[in-house]
């Protein structure tokens, strides 16, 4: 799915948690050492810039730690482990998907064509920003093979939750055989994150329209 617009926040300055220099007493209560909670979102600002412009395996820790300007045992504490880490970049850009899908729906309770329509336009603009790089979703599913990697689990489920509001639509429009049409559907949006590419940021949004609304009148 497209992704929320590329977070380009500049690196704050190194907090005293970062510099060795300033590091607590040994004395210290284990509340004080810990991070306070806008690191890891500095974490994860980070990590999912770095991860949308570059793919998820060609960003190590090292990187993310260096560029957040924090100490990697703060890393750690937020996220164990990268594949934590790159769950929690999918698990916000699909909550920000889906934030924007719902208060698109909200405008057009009574109307589903216009919904429909709708959504084309907000997809289709994000499709034409000169920074779209693609769905973060399929983009990380394509890098991971193995079915059982959690990055896949969350790529899956977002795609299962696309197809099932495309069949809500799709049965709200009166379809005779409304999974088969949000089956096309579907497939016409996951295209069209796919060849934004290839795309010219002026014809996107009416691709994607045109395309949507000739399979919505062969329904």
């Amino acid at each position: 799915m497209p992704p929320t617009a590329t977070r380009r926040r500049p690196p704050a300055a190194a907090p005293a948690y970062a510099s060795p220099a300033s590091a607590a007493p040994a004395s210290a209560s284990p509340a004080a050492a810990e991070p306070p909670p806008e690191v890891r979102e500095r974490i994860l600002d980070t990590a999912s810039t770095l991860f949308y412009e570059r793919g998820v395996r060609a960003v190590g820790v090292d990187l993310v730690v260096q560029q957040a300007q924090v100490a990697k045992a703060s890393l750690y504490r937020h996220f164990p482990t990268k594949d934590d880490l790159i769950v929690a970049f999918l698990e916000r850009e699909d909550r920000d998907f889906w934030a924007t899908w719902d208060a698109v729906a909200a405008r057009h309770a009574q109307d589903p064509a216009a919904e429909l329509d709708a959504h084309m336009g907000w997809i289709g603009e994000r499709l034409a920003r000169s920074h779209y790089r693609g769905c973060p979703q399929i983009n990380v599913a394509a890098e991971f093979a193995e079915p059982g990697h959690p990055a896949r689990a969350v790529a899956q489920a977002h795609m299962q939750a696309l197809r099932a509001r495309l069949r809500q639509i799709a049965t709200r429009l009166g379809a005779a055989q409304p999974d088969r049409l949000a089956a096309q559907l579907t497939l016409v949006v996951n295209g069209a994150f796919v060849s934004s590419p290839w795309l010219r940021p002026a014809e996107a949004t009416a691709v994607l329209r045109t395309a949507v609304r000739a399979l919505v009148a062969a329904a």
